[in-house]
């Protein structure tokens, strides 16, 4: 399927592959602020991890009510994800951001304080919605102001930003602990620890809110709205002013002439109901989450201390991981446009496989239950090593080419549209894996991730077969 062509449409206007070197530094600029979005997105649905004992232990819930509170927020951020795209369209991404960070700052307050789990759900839900919300601004912004030519790069800040707030929320978790004295229950300014964890969340959203009130809107919004001189002026800032931004402009003023605003009937026409490409994008998402990610960011703290390490050394080692998820999303930034898109996931699809399937064997040896389970000391180091090679294999390869490709792979005409209902459908696969991991877990922690490992390697044919590399292609031409 090829993006929709007009006779009409002007020819390419000339391709401003790189901003004027004075201009670089503003386009890293409103770039970052864009994705700040993802560090609230990384923050918000990790921090969770660190504060699970307190809220099982301050509400006196099982395995199954632990995983509705810790997978509240995907629900939220299913149908923040859906609406998102609509709303970018009908009100601009710079409104739609500033929504999120009021969102996400409600959300904190209110996790912080609540009076019952189910109290505590509700808010998580609210937060999650300002999750899914930023799934789909920042993308798609970033997507739309990026020059060509650093796009992949540029792009990559949105998983960037979405490791770093991982690690800072695992970071704090740990720091919080320790200053109540190596207990998420112990009392901090009339408040547990693991209610400071998540009301902690509500600061970087106040800078969210103010950074995008600082940064221009999307020049593809402005001109579709009729905002001609604003678009004018923001291309201006973007490209320099010795760029031809009439050509530029005319040049979008063709695509949008030949388009209209998706919706999600633009959507249908494959032999599976939906066009090939918005399945494709789908399977990117959903493979992202079924190899079983966020277990590790959401679950790692229980999942070390139910095999003999202390609550403080827990958080400590979920850092630990957090650090190597940001040195592997580092790698893929650095390579995501030289090497390309498919390339990196098809090492990291391997990489996965083989460091998931350690882990279940690992896990096979696991003795015990309930709190009394053990591991021998060879298992437990592969499984703490194997686990690790997971976290750098994902995020040197899927955690940063799924979104680079969900900004960019969608032609013009639908890819507001596509882009919600495969960020949707990444937060539902994110649900499954995350309200059922404790139960599994329960039941049989090495077939958990004997499961995880398959669909990694599911993954390997699936990138092979139908992802197609979109390195150094235009928007305007894609298809």
């Amino acid at each position: 399927m090829t993006a929709t062509q007009s006779s009409a449409r002007p020819g390419p206007a000339p391709e401003a592959s790189a901003p004027a070197p004075d201009r670089l530094g503003f386009v890293v600029f409103i770039t970052a602020a864009a994705a700040l979005g993802g560090f609230l997105f990384g923050y918000d649905s990790s921090v969770i991890n660190g504060a699970v004992s307190g809220i099982q232990d301050r509400f006196g819930v099982g395995d199954g009510v632990t995983g509705l509170i810790v997978s509240s927020a995907l629900l939220g951020s299913a149908v923040g994800a859906a609406l998102a795209g609509r709303f970018a369209d009908r009100y601009g991404r710079i409104r739609v951001m500033k929504a999120g960070a009021v969102l996400f700052g409600i959300s904190a307050v209110g996790s912080m304080m609540p009076f019952a789990a189910w109290d505590l759900a509700l808010w998580r839900v609210l937060g999650g919605a300002a999750i899914g919300i930023a799934s789909v601004i920042a993308p798609t912004y970033i997507a739309e102001v990026a020059p060509t030519r650093y796009r992949g790069r540029l792009a990559s800040f949105q998983q960037a930003a979405i490791v770093l707030g991982i690690a800072i929320s695992q970071l704090v978790n740990w720091v919080l602990t320790e200053s109540a004295g190596g207990d998420t229950r112990g009392q901090l300014l009339g408040l547990e620890a693991w209610q400071w964890m998540l009301g902690v969340c509500a600061v970087p959203a106040v800078v969210y809110f103010v950074l995008s009130s600082m940064i221009p809107e999307s020049p593809r919004f402005l001109i579709s709205a009729g905002r001609l001189d604003e678009a004018r002026g923001v291309l201006k800032e973007v490209e320099g002013p010795a760029s031809d931004t009439d050509a530029r402009i005319a040049e979008i003023q063709g695509l949008i002439a030949s388009d209209h605003r998706p919706r999600f009937k633009d959507l249908l026409g494959g032999r599976f109901g939906l066009l090939p490409i918005v399945w494709t994008g789908i399977g990117l998402s959903v493979f992202q989450q079924l190899v079983g990610i966020n277990v590790i960011f959401y679950y790692s703290s229980i999942l070390w201390q139910s095999v003999g390490i202390d609550q403080s050394n827990s958080l400590l080692i979920s850092f630990s991981s957090s650090i190597i998820n940001i040195v592997g999303t580092v790698i893929a930034i650095l390579l995501v446009d030289r090497i390309g898109r498919k390339p990196l996931a098809l090492v990291g699809s391997a990489g996965m496989a083989i460091s998931l399937g350690a882990c279940a064997w690992a896990f096979s040896s696991a003795t015990g239950s309930g709190d009394d389970v053990a591991l021998p000391d060879l298992q437990g180091t592969v499984a703490l090593v194997a686990a690790n090679a997971f976290v750098l294999f994902f995020a040197m390869s899927w955690g940063v080419v799924v979104w680079v490709m969900l900004g960019e792979m969608f032609p013009n005409r639908i890819r507001a549209a596509a882009l919600s209902v495969a960020a949707s459908a990444q937060w539902i696969a994110n649900w499954a894996i995350t309200v059922s991991f404790p139960s599994m877990a329960g039941w049989n922690l090495s077939a958990t991730y004997l499961a995880y490992a398959l669909f990694a390697a599911g993954s390997v044919f699936f990138v092979a077969r139908f992802m197609k590399e979109t390195k150094g292609v235009r928007l305007e031409d894609m298809g």
